[in-house]
């Protein structure tokens, strides 16, 4: 399990270009049964993105296929975790 940190290093008015062509990316990695949760960091500064893949590699693969990286509006910074505790209806996250 990874928790994916993005952070903006461009304007606001560029992020907002590629916002759609981002959420599309994020739609299908949703339906690949990758990502489990995502949203906008408070304030807007990037965003986070809560991800379920078999490795660092594989995540590395999939994140350089976001329009934020491609562009290079965002940093990103990844974080491996092993849940050990949920609650009820995220059980399946812990192996």
């Amino acid at each position: 399990m990874f928790i994916v940190s993005l952070t903006y290093i461009s304007e606001m008015s560029e992020v907002d270009k590629y916002l759609e062509d981002h959420i599309e990316y994020l739609n299908k990695y949703y339906e690949l049964g990758i990502f489990i949760a995502s949203g906008r960091k408070v304030p807007r500064t990037g965003g986070i993105i809560l991800a379920q893949a078999e490795n660092r590699s594989e995540l590395e693969t999939i994140l350089n296929n976001d329009p934020f990286k491609i562009y290079n509006l965002a940093n990103y910074e990844i974080t491996e975790f092993v849940p050990s505790k949920t609650s009820p209806e995220l059980a399946f996250l812990i192996n």
